[in-house]
Order: C-alpha cells, then sequence, then structure tokens
C-alpha cells in the first residue's frame, strides 16, 4: 500500500511538471472580474454603436434641428446664431465626438418640445413606462407559465388548442388595434376602467413622487382613492401589453416543456411511478426555468418596445409618448436620449439576466 502511493505521489508530481508549469485553476473571484470587464467592454462598445446609428439618423433625416428649436418664422441672424451654437457648421464626426462627450458627463441635451434638459425629462416620465411594464410582465408571468405547460403536459386537448390560438393571435394582431378595441369597449361602452392618461386630473398632485411609481407613492402616503384611480388607469394598457407577453411566454414555454418531457430521465421517473405532478414541476420545470428567465428578460425588453405604441393609444405619460412626440417635433435630441435610454435597459437587463443565469445553472460558471 505504502508503495502504491508513492508511485501514485510520483506520477502527480511528475503530471505537475511535464510540459513546464501547470496550469491552475483561475480563481472564482479573478474569473468573475474578466467576465464583468468583459461584459462591461461590451455594453460601452454596443452603447457607442448605437449612439452612432441614431446620431447619424438624426443628421441624415430631413429635418432641420435649428427649425425644431427656434420655429419656422426666424429671423436669419436668430437662425444663424442657434446654428453656431448647435455646432452644426463642425464636421459631422466632431459633432458625434462632442456628442459623446457630453452624454459621458450626462448632458443629453435639451428638449425643444419640454424646454427641459433630456435627463430631467427622463427621470420624471421613465417610472411611469417601467410600472407599465412591469405589471403587464407579472401578467404574462402568472398566465403565460402555467398556461404554456399546460398545454404542454396535456398536448392535444382543448386546453392545448387556446393556449396555441392565444399565441397566434398575439402574434397576429397589431398592438395599437387591440388597445383601440378594448378602449372603446371597457371604457366608453362599459364604464369599467380610467381614461387616458395615468390619472384623472382632479388627483393630480395629492401625491408626493418618491419612486416615481404612482401606485406604489400613494400606497405609502395612504392616498388609496388616488391609489385605486391611478389602478383603474393602469389596468387596461398593462392588461393588453400582458396579453402579448403571455402569448409569448407561453408558446415558448409549451414549446420547453415538450422537450423536457421527451428526455430518458422523465420516462424512467414515471415507469418509477411519479405522479404527473411531481415529474412536471420537481424535475421538467427545474430543467427549463433558467430559459425561461432568459425569455422573460426578453419579453421584458419588448414590452418597451411596446410601450411606445400602447402609450400612444393610452396617453400615458412615459417613455413611449414622450418619444412620439419628440418624432413629430422632429426634436432629435428627444429621439437620440430616448432610444439610448430603451437600449440601455435592454443591456442591463441581458446582464442581470445572464448573472441570474450562472447563480441558478452552476455548469455555465
Amino acid at each position: 500500500m505504502a508503495s502504491a502511493d508513492l508511485t501514485s505521489k510520483r506520477e502527480s508530481s511528475r503530471g505537475s511538471t511535464e510540459g513546464g508549469f501547470a496550469e491552475a485553476a483561475p480563481h472564482p473571484a479573478l474569473s468573475l472580474l474578466r467576465r464583468l470587464a468583459g461584459r462591461v467592454v461590451a455594453v460601452v462598445t454596443t452603447l457607442l454603436g448605437l449612439l452612432f446609428l441614431t446620431f447619424s439618423m438624426g443628421r441624415l433625416l430631413p429635418a432641420d434641428p435649428v427649425l425644431a428649436i427656434t420655429g419656422a418664422e426666424v429671423s436669419k441672424e436668430v437662425y444663424d446664431r442657434v446654428y453656431n451654437e448647435l455646432g452644426l457648421g463642425q464636421p459631422i464626426w466632431m459633432q458625434f465626438l462632442s456628442y459623446v462627450g457630453k452624454i459621458a458627463t450626462g448632458d443629453l441635451g435639451m428638449s425643444a418640445t419640454t424646454g427641459q434638459p433630456i435627463l430631467t425629462d427622463l427621470l420624471t416620465i421613465f417610472p411611469a413606462t417601467i410600472e407599465l411594464a412591469i405589471i403587464a410582465m407579472i401578467i404574462g408571468a402568472i398566465v403565460g407559465i402555467p398556461l404554456g405547460i399546460t398545454a404542454a403536459v396535456r398536448r392535444g386537448t382543448v386546453i392545448d388548442h387556446i393556449a396555441r390560438i392565444v399565441a397566434l393571435a398575439g402574434h397576429s394582431i397589431p398592438i395599437f388595434w387591440t388597445g383601440l378595441m378594448a378602449l372603446f369597449v371597457f371604457y366608453a361602452k362599459l364604464k369599467l376602467v380610467g381614461a387616458s392618461g395615468r390619472i384623472d386630473v382632479f388627483y393630480e398632485g395629492l401625491v408626493t413622487p418618491m419612486t416615481g411609481f404612482l401606485l406604489i407613492d400613494a400606497a405609502i402616503q395612504s392616498q388609496w382613492d388616488v391609489f385605486y384611480n391611478a389602478l383603474g388607469h393602469i389596468i387596461l394598457p398593462a392588461a393588453i401589453l400582458g396579453y402579448y407577453s403571455v402569448a409569448y411566454i407561453s408558446r415558448m414555454s409549451r414549446s420547453f416543456m415538450l422537450e423536457q418531457l421527451s428526455q430518458e430521465y422523465i420516462i424512467t421517473a414515471r415507469a418509477k411511478g411519479l405522479g404527473t405532478r411531481k415529474v412536471v414541476w420537481r424535475h421538467a420545470f427545474k430543467n427549463i426555468r433558467v430559459q425561461l428567465l432568459t425569455i422573460m428578460a426578453l419579453t421584458f425588453g419588448g414590452l418597451l418596445e411596446g410601450a411606445v405604441l400602447i402609450e400612444t393609444v393610452f396617453g400615458w405619460p412615459g417613455l413611449g409618448q414622450y418619444l412620439t412626440r419628440g418624432l413629430q417635433m422632429n426634436d432629435m435630441n428627444v429621439v437620440m436620449g430616448s432610444v439610448l435610454t430603451i437600449g440601455a435597459v435592454f443591456l442591463t437587463i441581458n446582464i442581470l439576466s445572464d448573472f441570474l443565469y450562472r447563480i441558478l445553472d452552476p455548469r455555465t460558471r
């Protein structure tokens, strides 16, 4: 036995010195820092690319940024002064570098529409969009995941057909048409929900903004009349956005679960006599939760895109309406600032989902 141990140690020692230095596994903290640095570089590169594309579109569009600020009836002296103040006489690459430099200091420019800094406008309106998207995301997850999984388990039954119809309709019907029809039925005819906007006029100013989320602020300050009024306004646009997320999440959940139910370990579990509920939720669901996390992250980003249309239909004072108004007024600072914000949110969500992915699935670390 002692001879065997000695031989093993010699082989181990030889193995560690043959061919030079042995490769040691990197420390987990160092590996995490490397990965984090790589993600930061990717984020900065992507944001620069997004900035360049948005800036180029803003300069190439046949819209005069000077007239967007001064109005059409302006003297030549004033026009030239504003033109020089905006630096429009410089080469476009110098304009871009100047714009990037301002972005780095948090200066997104001034809005010709509101007369305020873009950053101030975004901090005011963006919580309304996030509040709408979060409620829609909750609806999508609570309804979409069980619906998709049940459809997969009961494949070919009535509930499976219903889930497929829901998914097909969600991908086929334009969201603005659904919004208009829902507004006509539930507001104009049935009077079940509030009108356009985030709250009725006579409730405005009763709640002091703390988090920017009106429902939370009203609950914290025990302004329950404001809370229920705000809930009545948000429920319909959130439900419509939530329906489109249900369509996507249920379809993907069904696909993931069908793939797992055909695996050998599921067949073995059933052969051992485990019930359907344990097989599905204890074994199969455990293996698709990481994929579902990725889908939900992508869905949340998609909700921000859908909010651009739904906010316009419902007069919701969020980022979508702000962006739409900026496009209508040729206010390119608003357009570039809004697009940059949406892009930054997309990247942040992707990074968070990537880290959660690694936490839930140790094989990816």
